[in-house]
C-alpha cells in the first residue's frame, strides 16, 4: 500500500490517480476492440471525455449526498476538493452512464446496443480500479478478528479507523469478482440477445457483487436495515434492471406471436 509512488520535483504521483487513469485507458482500449467491425468503434474514445467529465461529477455527488452527507454539510468548502479524496463509483457509473446518453443522442446512436457493447470494458475498468483503493487504503473492511486480514499501515484511512488489526480485504474481493463478472459477460457475447441484456446483466451482477461485499465493509455509514448507501444504491439498480429485462422479454415474446406491433 502506497499513497504516493514517487515525486517529479516537488509534484507528488498518488498511486489513486495513476491507477485510475491506466483503468480508464485500458477499459477504452477494451472496448475499441470489442467494437471492431461496428459503427460505434469510431465513437469509443471521442465520447471518453464526456463519460470522464460525467463520471466524476457523479462519483463527487454520490459521495457528498449519500456517503458523507453529514461532514460535507459542516465543511461546504471542501465539497469540491476531489484532490483531498472522497469519489464513488456507483455515483461515477451514473453520472458516466447519462453523459454516454446524452453522447449518444447527439450522434443518433443506440444507448442500449452501444451500452452492451461497453458492459464487459466497463467492469474490466472497475477491476483495476480497485487496485488504486488497494493501495491508496480505502474502500477497507471491518476486522477479522482472526489471524486473517490486511493490515493497513499507519498514515491509511484504515489504520486511523481500526489500527494494526486485520480486516477484511473488501477492496480485493471486489476487484475478484468484478473480473468474474467480465469473464461472464464475455461469455454471454456468444449468443444474440434482446438489446439491453448485456447491459442490464452486468448491473445485475455487479450490484449483486457489490451488494453481498458491503456487508464487510467498515468504511462507510449505515441506514435502514443496516444497510450502507451503496447497497440500497445496488438493490434499487438490481430491481430496475429486473424490470427493464421482463419488459423487454416480454415484449419480444407478444411481437414474435404477433399480439402487439
Amino acid at each position: 500500500m502506497r499513497v504516493i509512488l514517487f515525486h517529479i520535483g516537488d509534484f507528488p504521483v498518488r498511486s489513486y490517480g495513476l491507477i485510475v487513469a491506466i483503468a480508464i485507458l485500458l477499459s477504452a482500449s477494451v472496448a475499441y476492440y470489442l467494437a471492431r467491425g461496428s459503427a460505434y468503434q469510431k465513437h469509443i474514445f471521442n465520447m471518453l471525455t464526456y463519460v470522464i467529465i460525467g463520471a466524476i461529477v457523479g462519483a463527487r455527488l454520490w459521495e457528498v449526498v449519500f456517503f458523507q452527507s453529514e461532514y460535507y454539510s459542516k465543511h461546504l468548502p471542501e465539497v469540491f476538493a476531489i484532490w483531498n479524496g472522497g469519489l464513488s463509483i456507483q455515483g461515477g457509473l451514473v453520472g458516466g452512464f447519462i453523459a454516454g446518453a446524452i453522447y449518444t443522442r447527439m450522434n443518433k446512436l443506440s444507448f442500449w446496443e452501444f451500452a452492451d457493447l461497453l458492459a464487459p470494458a466497463i467492469v474490466l475498468g472497475q477491476a483495476i480500479g480497485r487496485i488504486a483503493c488497494f493501495l491508496n487504503g480505502d474502500a477497507y473492511g471491518t476486522p477479522t478478528n482472526s489471524g486473517f486480514g490486511l493490515v493497513y499501515p499507519k498514515g491509511s484511512m484504515a489504520y486511523d479507523a481500526y489500527g494494526s488489526q486485520p480486516l477484511w480485504p473488501a477492496e480485493i474481493f471486489e476487484m475478484q469478482w468484478d473480473l468474474i463478472v467480465f469473464a461472464i459477460l464475455i461469455t454471454l457475447r456468444n449468443k444474440k440477445w434482446t438489446k439491453g441484456f448485456h447491459f442490464m446483466a452486468y448491473n445485475i451482477l455487479y450490484s449483486f457483487g457489490r451488494f453481498m461485499l458491503e456487508f464487510l465493509r467498515g468504511d462507510t455509514p449505515r441506514y435502514a436495515l443496516d444497510w450502507t448507501a451503496a447497497q440500497w444504491t445496488s438493490m434499487a439498480i438490481i430491481t430496475a434492471s429486473i424490470a427493464f429485462l421482463v419488459y423487454a422479454f416480454s415484449n419480444r415474446k407478444w411481437r414474435e406471436r404477433g399480439i402487439i406491433t
